[in-house]
């Protein structure tokens, strides 16, 4: 088996190239999502991924897990989108054998924060299913910013001086993004440290087009405490078949050294006071994180 990791990047990129040019001439042919983890950000989304990938009757996207269409690849196209898909044939195999329908999924966290994000897959994908994982937005926020000085999106090396900067790194970049379909903000996606942590409000937004029965909230605490009934809730609000679990693991974790400051702390817990209680209403109940501090 070939390392991925050894692999030079500009062969992955033409590997890339070839097969999404293979996947336009057949977009057909190919499968359309039946359901999305749309976030949040460092809130377990990979993990849930690599779990339901396991699902005999569950077809990841062929290149990435995260295609990051409806957000800042809209412009691509839908022959683009279904190129990053199965093949139907490859999924009626998969139903033969196992006697219930194949699905297929992405897993893109920014879709729950980008304004187009809701109204573009509730237009490109009626009926499909929206899975949200939600966090801590403390300990959230913390690990954005460790997550993003790791990838080099972040040169404010202090935690607090970067939530300091937010604000003015932020400012009209909703109002430009909902204004100009095909506008970028580098800020929005990779500097909104307390604002991605507002789940209530992306929610919201998410149920004004999609249907809230077809959203499902998850709380990341309780999936990594009791993997096994959290993901026989997924599987149940999917509509697939049980068939044993996979093994359940933590991925791209990134643990930091220094505990987070006392003030810092203080000031984020009651800047989310009030939207994790308007995340009560999702959850049916107070959320796990607010009732173990």
């Amino acid at each position: 088996m070939i390392n991925s990791s050894r692999v030079p990047a500009p062969v992955k990129r033409a590997v890339h190239f070839g097969s999404r040019s293979y996947g336009r001439i057949t977009a057909p042919a190919r499968m359309l999502p039946s359901f999305l983890i749309c976030g949040g950000q460092r809130c377990g989304t990979t993990s849930l991924y690599r779990a339901l990938a396991a699902h005999p009757v569950v077809l990841k996207a062929v290149l990435h897990k995260g295609v990051h269409y409806f957000d800042t690849s809209y412009h691509r196209g839908p022959a683009w989108y279904r190129a990053h898909f199965p093949l139907q044939r490859t999924a009626l195999k998969a139903s033969q054998r196992y006697g219930a329908p194949a699905q297929t999924f992405e897993s893109s966290p920014y879709y729950l924060y980008h304004p187009q994000a809701a109204a573009r897959i509730a237009r490109d994908l009626p009926g499909v299913r929206l899975i949200a994982l939600v966090r801590d937005p403390v300990e959230r926020a913390y690990s954005h910013h460790a997550h993003e000085l790791a990838r080099g999106f972040e040169s404010e090396t202090s935690f607090g001086r970067a939530l300091a900067l937010e604000p003015a790194r932020l400012r009209g970049q909703e109002e430009r993004l909902r204004a100009e379909p095909r506008y970028y903000s580098f800020a929005h996606q990779h500097h909104g440290y307390r604002a991605r942590g507002e789940y209530a409000r992306y929610l919201a937004e998410m149920a004004a087009h999609v249907e809230r029965e077809r959203i499902l909230v998850v709380e990341s605490e309780r999936f990594f405490a009791t993997p096994a009934t959290v993901y026989a809730e997924v599987l149940d609000f999917l509509g697939l078949p049980h068939l044993g679990d996979p093994p359940f693991l933590k991925h791209n974790a990134r643990p930091r050294g220094a505990a987070m400051d006392t003030c810092v702390r203080r000031e984020l817990t009651a800047h989310f006071a009030d939207h994790d209680e308007a995340l009560s209403e999702w959850l049916g109940h107070a959320p796990t994180w607010t009732t173990a501090r």
